[in-house]
């Protein structure tokens, strides 16, 4: 009691210090103010994958190594106030993480952009799911160091484009990094409390708070205010924490939710509040933060974010102890496992806690017809386990993709079933299987390894080197020109598309070819989009890019088209964007093996 009188006496205090500390700031400032489908199905299951290939491929990430690895004094007092404000609002309208050069890029590569053109490509790229070659470009335009575009677009909306982007992509050391790096929290609110609520979700507090004490300004956010509070309690800073709940009761704060909350945590309050709201994360937070004996049983409607709190806090429903008669719980654990809330091991290990006889083992097809549906899929799950035959494991491994398909939880039978197919080797695959193999195989074992040099083939060269180091500009001329005599007396040789890319990009950077080897090849200038070379003309640099990335797509750039690659280049070629072009370059030309 003696505590809490203190802490009362305390509060007391810091009104009078508050007030104190408004009058001295009012005088020396300006105040500112479906239908059932059959599992056993090969070719529907096909079908089906053909409709969902993009969703597939976005969910399995390459581990290839991405190519894209980054990163006059006035004398006047009045003009030098003018200066500073231009300065900091030149520094917001640049915000970004990389050094334009770093990639070969413009401080200005978005002044002659439209905001219509920038929009209505932006809606297009949207609908995509990129490839990570994609999406590395576009990291680079978006968080290159640049003015901000001003022509039929405003600062709000192309900061929404930026936003939007990083937390559909979610790369959250990439959001901090541009969060703090440039101190624009309140220019960026919407992916503030993504970043926020992210590491909170994962029981981080201690992360979720470091991003508070890293900024040095006014919050203009009432849910990011009241985290900051929060965090302040957390670290143990009551008096701080108090001054700023009596200084937002100042200007009207009412919650009485987070206020009942906040004085049980500061000791105001002996008895723990034990209302649970899901209203916010940081409310389901405070809610088991203040009782100690917290339960909540999460049903569908319950959000992916407090999904994962639960997980992450251990105040999920142990698996072990789940009763396998219950098959209402296990459906709800399996949807629970298909939001990826469960691990997918723990759903198989429950699966093998079922009983089944020989009779059901030995013939899985006809006894899964009389089971449930959790039932069918655990006794499927015990066959792919006992079962040694290739084709037959398949068909198991079909049939309760299939299974869990027909439910709309196929997620929850994802990296097992990758792991079940690395087991196998490709020509083992029997033929009405290789789909369904291809679909779902894990691109984890299918690494490119070193770089072949094959001098008979130009774009396969020791030319390619210099992308990769720039040498001596009079060697490369000479070592280039020899390589095309070779070419021109070989009269069998086909030049390529790829050849010719390899040229393009050695005569931009100023590589003279002799007159002699200019009828080698021959371009049409309707091989360029006529969009794309309205934007070259124009100097609209960013725009250009935005395209690119949209031509990519969902491809990788190894599996893009010669002639796409080559208009791909020729673009950054006049653009003279010299770095982003050789990794691409380094990318697509040479032979790996």
């Amino acid at each position: 009691m003696k505590r809490l009188s203190q802490m009362r006496n305390l509060k007391l205090l810091n009104k009078k210090y508050l007030s104190v500390i408004l009058f001295s700031l009012l005088c020396g400032f300006q105040l500112q103010s479906q239908e059932p489908v059959d599992i056993w199905n090969i070719e529907g299951d096909n079908k089906k994958e053909n409709t969902n290939i993009v969703e597939n491929d976005n969910k399995e990430k390459s581990s290839e190594n991405s190519i894209y690895e980054m990163q006059s004094q006035k004398s006047n007092n009045e003009i030098n106030i003018e200066e500073d404000q231009t300065l900091i609002s030149k520094k917001i309208e640049i915000a970004g993480l990389y050094d334009p050069a770093e990639n070969g890029l413009d401080i200005n590569m978005w002044s002659n952009s439209n905001g219509d053109q920038i929009l209505n490509i932006w809606k297009r790229i949207n609908k995509i799911d990129l490839s990570q070659d994609a999406k590395n470009i576009l990291d680079i335009l978006l968080l290159t160091n640049a003015y901000y575009p001003e022509v039929n677009i405003t600062k709000e909306q192309f900061i929404e484009i930026k936003s939007n982007w990083l937390i559909k992509n979610s790369n959250f050391k990439l959001i901090e990094d541009y969060l703090l790096n440039n101190q624009i929290v309140n220019e960026n609110l919407k992916l503030t409390k993504h970043l926020v609520d992210y590491h909170l979700s994962r029981s981080d507090v201690q992360k979720a708070c470091e991003i508070f004490s890293e900024i040095n300004y006014e919050i203009e956010n009432e849910y990011l205010s009241q985290f900051n509070i929060y965090c302040l309690i957390n670290n143990q800073k009551i008096e701080e924490a108090q001054l700023l709940i009596d200084l937002k009761k100042e200007t009207g704060f009412k919650d009485k939710f987070f206020e009942s909350k906040i004085n049980y945590l500061m000791g105001f309050e002996d008895k723990p509040e034990t209302s649970i709201s899901e209203k916010t994360l940081l409310d389901f937070h405070l809610s088991h933060r203040t009782n100690p004996d917290f339960k909540f049983e999460p049903k569908d409607s319950t959000s992916k974010q407090i999904w994962k709190y639960l997980s992450t806090s251990n105040l999920l429903d142990n698996i072990k102890d789940i009763e396998i008669t219950n098959i209402e719980k296990i459906n709800s654990i399996e949807k629970a496992t298909h939001k990826k809330h469960y691990a997918e091991k723990e759903l198989f290990e429950l699966y093998k806690r079922f009983q089944f006889n020989i009779n059901q083992l030995l013939n899985i097809k006809e006894s899964t017809k009389v089971l449930s549906a959790p039932e069918a899929r655990a006794l499927i799950y015990q066959g792919i386990l006992i079962t040694s035959d290739i084709e037959s494991k398949l068909e198991l491994m079909n049939a309760l993709k299939n299974s869990l398909k027909n439910e709309n939880i196929e997620n929850a039978f994802d990296s097992e079933l990758r792991l079940f197919l690395n087991e196998f080797e490709q020509e083992d695959i029997p033929a009405n299987f290789t789909r369904f193999y291809e679909n779902y195989i894990s691109e984890d074992n299918v690494k490119l390894k070193r770089i072949k040099i094959n001098n008979k083939i130009l774009h396969q060269s020791k030319l390619i080197n210099y992308f990769r180091e720039e040498g001596n500009q009079k060697k490369i001329t000479k070592d280039l020109n020899d390589l095309l005599k070779k070419v021109k007396k070989d009269k069998k040789y086909f030049f390529s598309k790829k050849d010719v890319i390899l040229v393009e990009a050695f005569k931009s950077d100023g590589i003279k070819v002799s007159d002699k080897y200019k009828n080698l090849y021959k371009i049409k200038e309707s091989e360029m989009p006529s969009d794309i070379q309205i934007l070259i003309n124009n100097n609209d640099m960013a725009t250009a890019i935005l395209r690119i990335v949209e031509v990519i797509g969902q491809d990788k750039l190894i599996d893009i088209d010669a002639d796409t690659m080559y208009f791909i280049i020729n673009t950054l070629n006049q653009f003279n964007i010299d770095p982003l072009r050789n990794r691409i370059l380094l990318k697509v030309l040479p032979l790996k093996v």
